[in-house]
């Protein structure tokens, strides 16, 4: 029994050692996970909170106010008292602080918010709190299309892409290719099963949750199923790019590893990326989500129509057709 055990142990690393796509991959991946975890985190102690400063200039002079000299706050210049106000209401920063008029204004429904005003408070008793014109909201309200797009990112691109590299790997594409299938058939079909399995969990899980937490819903459903569709589309578009020639699960795994991760940490799942790198908010733009979350949030937030959301909707088609005409091109029936 030791013998048989130790026969399929060394075949099965050898099967491993031999697959240069997956060996280099598991290699590299932990690698490009640390370098960029640390480009992303290097620096000073990341701040624990985030509070605006109303002022004329993005240029922040932090001896005006020893308030601004207080650790783990990131403070962000804006210009705009109207746009500032509602970036406090939409939980985009925690505080805004206007120094020279010696008042600020906080979320009531913002749990960062409280603890900011107690700080500024105690570095300045005698502030104005101002009222903040625009309507708060939960930060349920805006967590939840981050949540829902989270899911629906993992589930077009895992889903997809590990289906069709099995697919590939077990013979079944060579057996498709004998006939008169072509690839970009094969492709439609993979496209339109999961966006059917996706909007359908998708809705499911927001009309069940809305049942008992009533989210904010201040534009058309279905304007946001239309943003949904179009979001589903391009990331299993996404997904099927990447497994349009891995050989494996493990490698077409850590390619799609690299590409949710930077999704989850910069596309504004869990918290807002005003006042982050510049550098770092112009990399969001390059991701899918990024442009389902602004749009999502917009409509259900801001009650904005499609006209509004247009530059994310059309940016999500064109990343859509850059895809399948990419997996198209790429796309390979067998192993070899």
């Amino acid at each position: 029994m030791i013998r048989r055990m130790l026969a399929i142990l060394h075949a099965r690393n050898l099967e491993f050692v031999r697959d240069r796509a997956s060996f280099g991959w598991n290699i590299m991946l932990p690698i490009l996970l640390v370098v960029g975890m640390g480009l992303i985190f290097s620096g000073p102690p990341r701040p624990l909170f985030k509070a605006g400063v109303l002022q004329d200039s993005a240029e922040i002079d932090l001896d005006s106010h020893p308030f601004l000299g207080t650790r783990y706050v990131q403070f962000v210049g804006l210009t705009d008292e109207q746009k500032a106000v509602a970036k406090l209401s939409r939980h985009r920063i925690d505080l805004l602080f206007d120094p020279a008029r010696s008042r600020y204004w906080v979320n009531t429904d913002s749990p960062k918010g409280y603890v900011l005003e107690r700080l500024l408070l105690q570095v300045d008793p005698q502030l104005e709190k101002a009222t903040v014109s625009a309507e708060q909201i939960r930060y349920i309200d805006w967590l939840l299309p981050g949540i829902l797009g989270m899911n629906m990112m993992f589930s077009c691109l895992f889903g997809v892409g590990y289906v069709v590299v099995r697919y590939r790997k077990n013979g079944f594409l060579k057996r498709l290719q004998a006939t008169p299938l072509r690839a970009v058939e094969f492709i439609g079909a993979q496209v339109i099963s999961r966006l059917i399995l996706i909007l359908a969990v998708s809705i499911f899980v927001f009309a069940g949750t809305n049942y008992f937490i009533h989210f904010r819903m201040e534009g058309s459903y279905l304007a946001l199923l239309l943003v949904a569709v179009l979001g589903a589309i391009c990331m299993i578009a996404l997904g099927l790019l990447v497994a349009a020639r891995a050989t494996s699960e493990e490698f077409a795994g850590g390619v799609l590893n690299m590409i949710t991760w930077p999704m989850m940490l910069l596309s504004g799942v869990w918290f807002s990326m005003e006042g982050a790198n510049p550098i770092m908010r112009q990399a969001a733009q390059l991701l899918p989500l990024t442009h389902v979350l602004e749009a999502a949030r917009a409509i259900m937030l801001d009650g904005a129509g499609l006209a509004d959301v247009s530059r994310s909707l059309l940016i999500l088609t064109a990343m859509t057709v850059v895809f399948i005409v990419g997996g198209t091109w790429l796309f390979r029936w067998r192993l070899e």
